[in-house]
């Protein structure tokens, strides 16, 4: 027999981790009923769940039947969201109505749906879909775009190929929004959102970012990464990109987000080593700079990023055929591969 005070204090653990569990699944069971289930119905239906939830807690006698009454429609929930599935038919708003998608014929990639719009503001697009060809003998290397909005432990990577004999393609992993739709923190933790891989020209996803959006910054870096690497990652994106067009994903801000979507397209033995700054993707420039990944002219990191933030040269070029040019004139790595 356990003497008493240690029966007691069990107990209260076992009780805490047991009302801390509730707590957790009536959270996340509240925001899949506001999200994932169609409006009208959602946050009415979240609010009941809440109600309910804060009810059975209060006034049924039984503390056990109230958390087994909570757990229990909990995983009726689950049950019903793991039925839900993503899909690309959707009325979609115009900048992401159209899916990428590419053919492969050896050296040779033809790519449909490249975006090149025209914006008269941040939220006002005239939209512009072509098609391009390009050559992996021609691929040279790769360049990082980072766009940030708001926290700095926070950015948006944008992945830039460069050509010999044609414009940049650059690729941006977002989620798909639908007419109407914004981009929430916590609904991207749902299955709220389809993944989506756009492939542009930088005039279009750089400059949105820098010339149309308020309060945004972009910092533009060239890598090391050799030619035939840059090869290698240009067909994870292609294959990924076309693998989205016959099988729709979810996208979640943990697990298939603009950053760690790109690390998981690779083969699991190929994937870069696992660092927080992965998922806090704001520092994913420091943590380029100390595994040598950017070109950076001797200069220490903090000077390198001061020089890389290329917002006021954007604003400059603006509607200049030579905008991939102009934002990278005087900036360190960019004297010539």
């Amino acid at each position: 027999m356990l003497p008493k005070p240690v029966v007691f204090i069990l107990r209260g653990l076992a009780w805490g981790v047991g009302l801390l569990l509730v707590l957790i699944a009536g959270a996340w069971t509240f925001g899949a009923l506001w999200f994932d289930v169609p409006p009208p119905f959602g946050r009415p239906a979240a609010w009941c769940y809440l109600l309910g939830a804060l009810a059975a807690l209060i006034f049924l006698r039984s503390k056990k039947l109230a958390c087994a009454a909570v757990l229990g429609s909990a995983l009726l929930v689950v049950l019903w969201w793991f039925t839900l599935q993503p899909s690309n038919d959707r009325d979609w708003e115009p900048d992401v109505a159209l899916q990428p998608w590419a053919e492969v014929n050896s050296n040779l990639v033809t790519l449909h749906n490249v975006r090149n719009s025209e914006y008269h503001t941040g939220k006002e697009v005239q939209p512009h879909w072509e098609t391009r060809t390009v050559n992996l003998s021609d691929l040279t290397g790769i360049d990082v775009a980072l766009n940030y909005w708001g926290s700095s432990w926070m950015a948006h990577p944008i992945v830039s190929f460069q050509f010999r004999n044609a414009a940049p393609l650059a690729f941006s992993i977002e989620i798909r929004r639908e007419k109407g739709e914004t981009y929430s923190a916590l609904g991207g933790l749902y299955r709220h959102y389809e993944l989506m891989y756009i492939v542009a020209d930088e005039r279009d996803v750089i400059r949105v970012r820098t010339n149309y959006r308020k309060g945004e910054e972009v910092y533009l870096y060239r890598t090391s990464i050799s030619p035939a690497e840059a090869r290698e990652r240009f067909l994870e994106y292609i294959s990924s990109m076309n693998d989205l067009r016959s099988h729709p994903r979810w996208y979640n801000a943990l697990t298939a987000n603009c950053t760690t979507a790109i690390r998981s397209q690779r083969s699991i033995t190929a994937r870069t080593p696992w660092d927080l700054r992965i998922l806090l993707n704001g520092r994913l420039d420091e943590l380029f700079f100390q595994r040598g990944l950017l070109f950076n002219d001797g200069l220490s990191f903090s000077e390198l990023r001061r020089l890389a933030l290329i917002n006021k040269a954007a604003q400059a070029a603006d509607q200049s055929p030579d905008f991939s040019q102009l934002i990278r004139e005087g900036r360190p790595g960019f004297g010539g591969r």
